[in-house]
């Protein structure tokens, strides 16, 4: 154990039921709006659907109590350099509701630093008036679900939008005045190929947003997709085929102009995400809304994942936190590593020892060795970043940069 590593509280992570972070300025708001006209069959988000408008509003008048407490002396608060709605389908709330909700938090929060604030749409949601009202309302970003260009893979995902509303929405955006605008795209769906995928990629770029987030479809557990997996309704993408689409997004978006810059994400200079980069950097950030995550100087948690659940507790004045841990420095410092590991910049020394005062290259020398021998790593003077062998198995191998509390990395 190293003498800077000896200064460290090496406490394992403390249960307790209610956060009890510093009163510091926090740079990130989430705010999950869980609501949804129909649950995707692949997705694992909290939401709920066939919600009426009078809950909706009174939905947004919880949001706003529940912001107000962040305000109050001795507690951090949001000053927010990024703000990103998710869900659920943030753009399914009415659209007075929605400028109330906007208008509510710039009273509640100082928000004059912002200069991000993204929220998701469902192509099939969005109006010329809906993007007139979110741009004279400080949103700078929008998010927008395509997941596929093929109606018959967006059939299997239970996506209901076509796939021309992708367009008509994002040209809408624009003729509204927002500039930033990225496209989700998912690929390994049931019966896709890499001609398919391929096809979609093509799609997404030909309308020249800034940013693509491109995910490998997984299986979460209790989703009726992976039920219909597991009775044997649909079958999964091999292996090598999905890990083939993935170099093949990696090659095709970089020759267009948007390099990774994150193992699922790609964007041209200068429209990375600033939002995720935040969490990708172990950031501190404030979560409102049923199943929203937190993270302030070491202390996490997350909000009740049920919709009544959080209403009772904003109604009562109680915290609506249901999952709550302190993590000692050396699991923050080996979970930043993790996520560092994420980012094509890698794991960059100066960085991790300007946060934790720790030298990355002594505390994770075995693992850099052992995987720069394998190929797996890219290791220099500078830091240690993954290698196109490593990212197809980043997984596993990030898991070895976790730290236990004498301060070697897990076996």
């Amino acid at each position: 154990m190293t003498a800077a590593l000896s200064i460290l509280t090496a406490a394992p992570p403390r249960r307790v039921t209610e956060p009890r972070p510093p009163a510091v300025p926090v740079p990130g708001l989430y705010v999950h709006v869980p609501f949804c006209a129909h649950k995707c069959h692949y997705c694992d988000f909290y939401s709920i659907t066939h919600q009426p408008e009078s809950r909706m509003v009174h939905f947004v008048d919880l949001l706003l109590k529940e912001a107000a407490t962040w305000t109050a002396p001795g507690r951090p608060c949001p000053r927010p350099r990024t703000i990103f709605f998710g869900g659920g389908t943030p753009s399914l709330l009415p659209l007075e509701q929605m400028q109330r909700l906007l208008i509510g938090l710039r009273s509640v929060f100082d928000c004059s630093d912002c200069d991000e604030w993204t929220i998701e749409a469902n192509p099939a949601t969005i109006t010329n008036e809906y993007c007139h009202m979110l741009h004279e309302n400080s949103v700078t970003r929008i998010s927008m679900g395509a997941q596929s260009f093929d109606r018959a893979e967006l059939a299997v995902l239970e996506r209901r939008h076509d796939p021309d509303d992708v367009p008509r929405g994002l040209a809408l955006a624009r003729a509204a005045g927002i500039k930033r605008l990225n496209i989700d795209l998912i690929f390994a769906i049931c019966g896709q190929n890499l001609d398919s995928w391929s096809r979609s990629l093509n799609a997404a770029l030909a309308l020249r947003t800034g940013h693509l987030s491109c995910y490998g479809l997984t299986y979460e557990p209790n989703t009726a997709l992976a039920v219909r997996r597991r009775l044997g309704r649909v079958q999964a993408v091999d292996a090598e085929t999905e890990l083939a689409m993935l170099f093949q997004t990696r090659c095709r978006l970089a020759e267009a102009g948007l390099p990774a810059y994150e193992i699922s994400n790609y964007a041209q200079p200068g429209e990375e995400c600033r939002h995720n980069l935040l969490y990708w950097s172990g950031g501190d950030y404030i979560g409102l809304g049923p199943s929203a995550a937190s993270h302030v100087q070491g202390w996490r948690w997350k909000n009740a994942p049920h919709l009544g659940d959080w209403e009772s507790a904003v109604e009562s004045a109680e915290s609506p936190a249901a999952d709550v841990e302190h993590l000692s420095p050396l699991r923050r410092a080996g979970e930043l590593a993790m996520l560092s590991l994420r980012l094509s910049r890698g794991l960059v020394y100066e960085d991790f020892s300007r946060a934790f005062g720790i030298d990355a290259k002594k505390i994770f020398a075995d693992p850099i060795a052992r995987y720069s021998q394998l190929g797996f790593l890219h290791a220099d003077i500078r830091g240690a970043r993954l290698t196109d062998s490593g990212i197809a198995v980043a997984d596993s191998l990030a898991v070895e940069f976790m730290l236990d509390e004498d301060g070697a990395s897990q076996p």
